[in-house]
């Protein structure tokens, strides 16, 4: 099985943090978005996309990516995500972005890997930002354990 993980984290780590764990169990590359093709994509049987979270929003530059594929049948794909905060009842913002890699044609994995990370954005910067020093060791463990099972259901 070949896999990637495409992973955009630009402030402080966090995701970068967790792509590489994950992908340390699947055997997986890391790579940005500007760093892959559409090609690279379609030839992967296993593919995370993940950022940090900001202002409830993925990174533009993955999403942007994911809209720019054209709609056809692919492999296996599932979310991962940091954020300062936890993804509210009101703006799913990782099932919207699940949502639009099964239209573009991916079968996505129903269980996204979603941890705190440093925040330094908008006010939490003016004092010091939040969640210092995750994700910790126990977040990256658990992201360990979100990529056995995922490959546990890949079969």
């Amino acid at each position: 099985m070949s896999a990637m993980l495409i992973c955009a984290s630009t402030h402080h780590g966090n995701t970068r943090k967790v792509a590489d764990r994950i992908g340390g169990v699947l055997g997986a590359a890391v790579v940005t978005p500007a760093e892959v093709t559409a090609e690279q994509i379609d030839a992967a049987d296993l593919i995370g996309f993940g950022s940090g979270v900001y202002w409830m929003y993925f990174d533009p530059a993955l999403v942007e990516l994911v809209r720019s594929l054209p709609v056809r049948q692919r492999g296996a794909a599932f979310v991962y995500a940091t954020s300062g905060l936890p993804e509210t009842p009101l703006r799913r913002y990782t099932r919207s972005l699940a949502d639009l890699l099964g239209g573009r044609g991916f079968r996505v994995d129903p269980e996204v890997y979603h941890c705190r990370g440093w925040d330094t954005m908008g006010p939490f910067g003016l004092v010091g930002g939040m969640n210092r020093g995750r994700p910790s060791d126990a977040d990256l463990a658990a992201a360990e354990d979100y990529a056995r099972r995922l490959l546990a259901r890949q079969g």
